[in-house]
């Protein structure tokens, strides 16, 4: 059985809850390494204040014994610092009717779910859709996709990501192990230093003019054995399943895999990536395909990049409705950011990590987190048999 995940939580609420089942058992999960991947999902140049004052007071509450995982659901709460200042208006049994009118959301921001989720819910107050749609909640999949990201290193498989553009403003995609590193601690999530003014000046602009700018990024999976995701039905092809994970992620608007859109304009010579046979291994010559062909994985990276659009909330806001007086006004306007693409880049990583750990537990099972790793060993050598001959 593959595991899954699901999350609770409002942005203002007591906290985020991430419950996770299906993880085999003896799987090491350091502290650490989950504080890490939270921090890591608060940087960037153009972040709001509510960066600045968040502490993400993480607590597993079950399935974890002395660091390791012991086969039970795995439940971890992201408490809120903010809760005590927000519980008048969002007390899950009796608000303070003064504290929630000070709250009430009337005019919706463009670009966001206020109006839509107000109208399928049937709440007057979007307050109600605001706090359950915020990109807060991406916190609870971050959680999620770092203990995936930790199952996968035990395989020997690596999650990497960067950023490729904001704002327009476009960089060259990682071209050497450091430079994904770099990329990995940059604040701006950069995989060269000398990139970086150029994104800051952008960010910085846009934050004066009372704007937001979106961008994209490119995350890599390497290390995936061959033929992890199938082509005999439409939901078990992992292209398929890794484009769903990150669409997604709150303003993500479009997905490519490997060449992506750039592959529609080429014929196909210049397209499919050419086999041949090195020192006895069947290789191939390029990789255009991103690592995935008929909806599996080739052995080679698995390539994705995101494109995300300019948050929502803005400092100069758009015109909208007053919904109560039946008015034009302008949008409402929510603590935010001008940039959040560093951090998304972060979340994509995680939802990548999670598809990817989710095949391979559903191909290999296991209960036992040895007994996935020898499946996984065992597929590695078969099939370098099959391609020396």
């Amino acid at each position: 059985m593959a595991i899954r995940f699901l999350t609770g939580g409002e942005s203002h609420g007591r906290g985020l809850v991430t419950i996770v089942e299906g993880l085999p058992s003896g799987l090491e999960l350091p502290r650490d390494l989950l504080e890490s991947e939270l921090t890591r999902r608060r940087r960037g140049w153009g972040r709001g204040p509510r960066m600045a004052i968040e502490r993400d007071r993480l607590e597993v509450w079950s399935g974890l014994r002395d660091g390791v995982t012991t086969g039970a659901p795995l439940s971890i709460c992201l408490e809120n610092t903010e809760w005590e200042s927000w519980r008048g208006a969002l007390d899950p049994h009796k608000v303070d009717p003064e504290k929630a009118e000070d709250r009430r959301i009337d005019c919706p921001r463009p670009g966001h779910s206020d109006l839509v989720g107000g109208i399928k819910y049937g709440h007057s107050d979007m307050r109600n859709v605001l706090e359950r749609s915020s990109a807060r909640s991406t916190a609870a999949l971050t959680l999620a996709g770092t203990v995936a990201r930790a199952l996968l290193d035990r395989l020997g498989i690596t999650v990497r990501g960067a950023v490729t553009s904001i704002g327009g403003v476009a960089i060259e995609d990682p071209l050497s192990e450091e430079e994904w590193t770099r990329a990995e601690t940059s604040d701006l999530g950069c995989p060269r230093e000398a990139d970086e003014k150029a994104l800051i000046s952008r960010i910085s602009k846009a934050k004066e003019e009372g704007d937001s700018l979106g961008g994209t990024f490119l995350v890599s999976l390497r290390g995936m054995p061959v033929g992890v995701g199938s082509y005999v039905e439409w939901d078990r092809r992992l292209d398929g399943r890794l484009a769903g994970a990150v669409m997604s992620i709150p303003a993500i608007k479009g997905v490519e895999i490997g060449g992506g859109f750039n592959l529609a304009a080429l014929p196909g010579s210049l397209v499919h990536d050419e086999i041949a046979v090195e020192d006895g291994e069947i290789i191939r010559l390029s990789n255009r395909a991103g690592g995935l062909e008929g909806g599996m994985t080739n052995g080679q990276d698995v390539l994705i990049r995101a494109a995300m659009k300019p948050i929502p909330t803005m400092r100069k806001p758009l015109r909208s409705v007053d919904l109560a007086r039946g008015e034009n006004t302008t949008a409402h306007f929510e603590r935010s950011d001008s940039c959040a693409v560093s951090a998304a880049c972060v979340v994509g990583e995680a939802m990548v990590a999670w598809v990817a750990a989710s095949a391979l537990t559903e191909r290999f099972g296991g209960d036992v987190m040895e007994d996935l790793e020898r499946r996984v060993s065992e597929l590695r050598l078969e099939t370098g048999r099959d391609r020396r001959g």
